[in-house]
């Protein structure tokens, strides 16, 4: 197939959670003998942390202006197989309309984001990347969430005519076991860009852990965390790291710490691209809980949930013994279910039904 997407970001990890699914999920898909051509708007605070320049078997188009990128968008868009817009690209109205009027044999919108698009709606915010009539026109919608619940808002409040999870998963060839550095040495670590709505789970599972264990230590990961974060002395902080140094985060902790959006809670079916991340580097995972967590790992045997601050604590505790238990069988069940090889596969699956379903529609032709 040949696949054109039209993104947010794929050569920043910056900020974002979108560049390191796209690096891994495109790769797979060029192994497999697809063609990938990536656009990606080139902003500033993109371009000042940029840390990857070529992928292969991956096409990648900067632009600086649309209107600029608009033939060529639809010179490639035309005979694609599968022409698609994400959540959170910078001019998603404007490519929505090149994407629908293009003769692509499928048109789809990936929202990477679907709870917090779903949030903005109702909160009656403007989604400045969902084109204004909605996903009705779409071909296909892909959520980065799955569940009935999420189904159900997207066909009502966007008149998404079909709508399939793709979830995300990790890169085996960058995130794996490594020797632990110094530096980044913790009991517990959290990796993650500094988000409001999940600060309260960070203080009740690792601020609040590192008040009341002070022999113990501790280390964030991340970028925008503002200066009056309620920092410990046995807390080290680590401003962003770019995808190749996560596995030498991880590694080098006993235990790394796993935290959802509130409005991904909320939503159910979520899992966070840090947990297949973590599994793969063999590091033993704490998280919170949200529904749906347990199809992807099994909690008590393959991830530790954590609903209070005294669940936090405990965790930590543990002995190396049981946490090496907890993260071979998490590191066994990622490499079977959540790899991008996986997901690669899943997306031709997804692509040839939704090709099928199309066909045999009364408007088909």
């Amino acid at each position: 197939m040949k696949v054109v997407i039209f993104g947010l970001t794929v050569t920043s990890s910056w900020g974002n959670g979108h560049a390191t699914l796209w690096r891994g999920l495109c790769r797979a898909l060029a192994r497999r003998g697809h063609s990938i051509v990536f656009f990606e708007k080139d902003v500033p605070y993109y371009a000042s942390e940029r840390d990857l320049q070529i992928l292969p078997g991956c096409w990648l188009h900067l632009y600086r202006d649309w209107n600029e990128a608009i033939a060529v968008a639809t010179r490639e868009s035309a005979n694609a197989d599968v022409a698609m817009v994400t959540s959170f690209c910078p001019d998603g109205a404007a490519v929505s309309d090149v994407v629908l009027s293009s003769s692509a044999q499928l048109r789809v919108f990936y929202d990477m984001d679907a709870p917090v698009t779903l949030e903005k709606l109702r909160a009656g915010e403007p989604v400045f990347y969902l084109p204004p009539q909605g996903l009705g026109d779409f071909d296909l919608v892909l959520s980065y969430t799955g569940g009935a619940k999420l189904e159900n808002e997207m066909r009502k409040q966007l008149g998404a005519q079909q709508v399939v999870p793709l979830y995300g998963s990790v890169d085996p060839e960058v995130h794996h076991a490594v020797p632990p550095v110094e530096q980044f040495r913790a009991d517990l670590s959290y990796l993650g860009t500094y988000a409001a709505d999940r600060q309260a789970g960070v203080e009740n599972f690792l601020v609040e852990p590192a008040r009341r264990l002070p022999n113990r230590s501790f280390i964030i990961g991340g970028a925008q965390y503002p200066q009056d974060f309620p920092w410990t002395q046995n807390t080290k902080f680590v401003r962003h790291l770019p995808p190749a140094q996560h596995p030498q985060f991880y590694c080098s902790s006993r235990l790394t710490l796993n935290v959802t959006r509130k409005a991904m809670t909320e939503m159910g079916y979520c899992p966070s691209g840090r947990l297949f991340e973590a599994a793969a580097c063999g590091t033993p995972i704490l998280s919170d809980w949200l529904e749906g967590l347990d199809e992807f790992y099994q909690p008590g045997s393959e991830i530790l949930i954590a609903r209070t601050t005294a669940d936090a604590t405990a965790a930590i505790e543990l002995s190396d013994a049981e946490l090496s238990r907890l993260s071979r069988a998490a590191l066994e069940r990622t490499m079977a279910e959540h790899t991008a090889e996986r997901r690669a596969i899943d997306f031709e699956r997804i692509v040839e039904a939704a090709v099928g379903h199309n066909a045999s529609s009364p408007l088909a032709g």
